[in-house]
């Protein structure tokens, strides 16, 4: 019974983005969602999303300088940089390689870089989270994901890729929005609106467990608790935060 009327409420929402899915069909709406639409909305949903996890952030991000190499230098690779978000909780002098698949946000990406010009910036690299082959394998001192392994399309082929960049003893850090539990319903939303969610908000999932992904990954340790990030109206929550050694 739950079922049907999971796609019952499904058939219904996609009949309200009828003119999404008939874009996508035509093959429009992937270019236009990629290049104008969604580094829109990121941007503007970045700024509400700052402001609910700030704190958290500051937290997770303190001991980022413990993670220096030997040198003395702390080399971070972002993946899914976007509209660069996380530059404000580095430290200074770190040097950053920025990555996305999405080469769009060079706007927004700019102001945030003027903004915060206690970092060094070394490069930006199109590239998706399953494919890292540009960076050298043990390379980097930490690699910091948030809100990206809920549209990579595979989240342990993307591990895998960060614990090959990371050096012995670097540290993964992650702040990512999961399914909710699955007696609840929030989780019943998060299954109705997963399809036309994925569809307009390129490829966004709202039900992976990336815990479980942590978990079962070959960190050698994993500090991660579950976070309660109000978003009204979304159905992106709850959240996972913490960090992952190599």
């Amino acid at each position: 019974m739950a079922q049907a009327n999971i796609l019952f409420f499904r058939a219904c929402v996609a009949l309200l983005a009828m003119p999404i899915y008939l874009l996508s069909f035509l093959g429009i709406w992937e270019p236009f969602c990629k290049k104008i639409f969604f580094p829109f909305f990121l941007e503007r949903f970045c700024t509400v999303h700052e402001r609910k996890t700030k704190k958290h952030k500051e937290e997770l991000f303190r001991n980022l300088p413990d993670f220096k190499s030997p040198s003395g230098e702390l080399k971070l690779l972002e993946i899914g940089t976007g509209c660069g978000a996380n530059f404000q909780f580095y430290p200074p002098g770190c040097k950053v390689t920025c990555t996305d698949i999405n080469p769009n946000f060079q706007q927004s990406l700019l102001k945030r870089m003027n903004k915060n010009q206690h970092v060094h910036y070394e490069r930006f690299l199109v590239a998706a989270g399953e494919d890292l082959h540009q960076v050298p394998s043990g390379s980097v001192d930490a690699v910091i994901c948030t809100l990206v392994l809920c549209s990579v399309r595979n989240v342990n082929t993307t591990l895998k890729e960060v614990l090959r960049v990371l050096r012995p003893g670097g540290a993964f850090y992650f702040l990512e929005h999961v399914a909710a539990d699955h007696s609840s319903w929030k989780y019943f939303w998060q299954q109705i609106y997963y399809p036309t969610w994925k569809l307009v908000f390129d490829g966004c999932c709202l039900t992976r467990e990336i815990w479980k992904n942590l978990e079962q990954a070959n960190f050698s340790e994993v500090k991660l608790q579950h976070l309660s990030v109000t978003l009204p109206w979304t159905p992106i929550q709850p959240h996972i935060i913490g960090y992952a050694v190599k």
